[in-house]
């Protein structure tokens, strides 16, 4: 304030010594005009500076006043503040033990977590290690919607708690126990002609299922796919399907079970008979068929004549030495006669006639009748011989042509899909197999037969010699 007067005052002096204001002509009039301002303005300059120095002074009166408040007020301010301090850092030490605190929580937090989700891992592969139990189960067809409670685990759409826990041992456990009944049943099956039907079902456990309908007994194939048993498509054997239905009934102890679970069964149904498999011969297997009948007419027909032509050799020799003792040539004529058609009374048949002759003569006669019976005997033998070479060389010849065919696939198609090599591979193996086994029992027979028109060959000559002997002993007897 003191210095706003004083500018004033400095301003009002320059104005009055300026020589510049006293020029012109009312110079005076002006200068008691300004005189006047300045005694105006020095008196108000005055009340002005006498109205400040008051209000300092007031001023300062209040601010001495309030000096021992404000000393107060700051020295209660710097115990709050070193108050604050103190709290402050026993908040920070606070502080620091939450963090450590949560710190080590988090830690646990992510050791937890890590055991839950390893728990949970554990369960879901528990519960899918347990479905595709139920899947593979034959139970399954017997027992609809089982695994129903295993579907919102395995697929992640719900958190496994106790109650699933739970239903999980439950049904693991009745697995268990069923997989370890034999029972029998009623259920839908699905027929040998794809359509759905009740019958009663035999139950092995977990291994094999039959069933029993109206006019059929047979097995049963499970289909983890659609979780239904099927009826196999061929019928067991008489045999086994007697005792299937005996042990339904009671009446057996004993049963045929597929430990295999169905493998063995199902290689059952792709078994081929001998006569399913020649069509995929190919056309080699025709010839050698043809060969098979006309071997098997001749051999038929080579048993059925040394059948007729076999005679009790002995028998006759001994009756023909009663009558040649008696010299009874007439009724030895007469019993040769009555088995002219057989091989050894023709033979001796040949010899009476040649009675009177020497002994040469008649040795000769008798080897004649023999040579002559030779032919009749061995009749057809050298062609069932043939037969039976050519057989395995046909089966060889269809095996060279359907390597030749599963070479052609594989040039054109490569290796890729064996199922196409199938048909050249099937016409190799079938058309050997066919040839050996038509030639087998062609040679087993040609020899088989070789071996009795020896026997009967041997005893013409034997007898031959025998009545020779018997003759001229008669002779030398007289």
């Amino acid at each position: 304030m003191k210095w706003f007067i004083t500018c004033v005052i400095f301003g009002i002096t320059l104005l009055i010594n300026n020589p510049l204001a006293v020029l012109g002509e009312d110079m005076r009039a002006n200068a008691l005009e300004v005189k006047a301002k300045k005694a105006r303005l020095l008196e108000k300059s005055k009340r002005e500076a006498e109205k400040a120095d008051q209000e300092a002074t007031d001023s300062k009166k209040r601010i001495l006043a309030n000096k021992k408040a404000l000393t107060t007020a700051i020295a209660e301010l710097k115990n709050k503040n070193k108050d604050l301090r103190q709290k402050n850092e026993a908040h920070k030490k606070h502080l620091d033990g939450l963090v450590r605190r949560e710190k080590e929580l988090v830690l646990q937090l992510a050791e937890l977590d890590a055991v839950v989700r390893e728990l949970v891992g554990s369960i879901r592969g528990n519960a899918r290690d347990l479905d595709a139990l139920m899947h593979q189960s034959l139970q399954s067809a017997l027992v609809p919607n089982r695994g129903d409670v295993l579907k919102s685990i395995t697929n992640q759409t719900k958190f496994p708690g106790m109650d699933d826990i739970r239903q999980m041992t439950d049904l693991l456990f009745d697995e268990i126990q069923r997989s370890g009944e034999i029972r029998i049943e009623k259920g839908a099956i699905v027929n040998r002609a794809g359509e759905e039907t009740t019958g009663n079902i035999l139950v092995l456990g977990n291994f094999t299922a039959a069933y029993e309908l109206a006019k059929e007994v047979g097995f049963l194939i499970y289909s983890d796919t659609s979780q239904r048993l099927f009826a196999l498509s061929k019928l067991p054997k008489a045999r086994v399907a007697n005792k299937i239905k005996q042990y339904m009934a009671g009446k057996s102890e004993d049963v045929t079970i597929d430990i295999s679970r169905g493998a063995a069964l199902r290689q059952l149904t792709h078994r081929l008979s001998l006569w399913e498999q020649i069509p995929k011969g190919g056309p080699i297997v025709w010839p050698i068929l043809g060969i098979c009948a006309f071997a098997v007419f001749i051999i038929i027909e080579r048993i059925v004549y040394l059948c007729r032509a076999n005679i009790n050799a002995e028998k006759l020799m001994g009756q023909l030495n009663f009558l040649i003792a008696g010299n009874k040539w007439k009724e030895c004529e007469d019993l040769c006669l009555r088995d002219k058609q057989k091989a050894v009374p023709k033979v001796l048949l040949a010899g009476i006639c040649f009675r009177h002759m020497t002994r040469e003569e008649m040795e000769n006669a008798l080897q004649e009748a023999i040579l002559n019976e030779v032919p009749r005997l061995e009749r057809f033998l050298s062609t069932l011989g043939m037969l039976a070479a050519i057989a395995p060389l046909l089966g060889l010849l269809g095996t060279v042509t359907g390597m030749i065919n599963t070479f052609h696939v594989i040039t054109f198609y490569g290796t890729g899909d064996p199922r196409m090599m199938s048909g050249g591979i099937s016409e190799a193996l079938v058309t050997t197999m066919l040839g050996l086994s038509v030639a087998i029992p062609i040679m087993l027979s040609h020899t088989l037969l070789t071996r009795r028109i020896e026997t009967i060959i041997g005893q013409m000559e034997e007898k031959a010699v025998a009545f020779v002997n018997t003759v001229f002993k008669m002779r030398n007897s007289h």
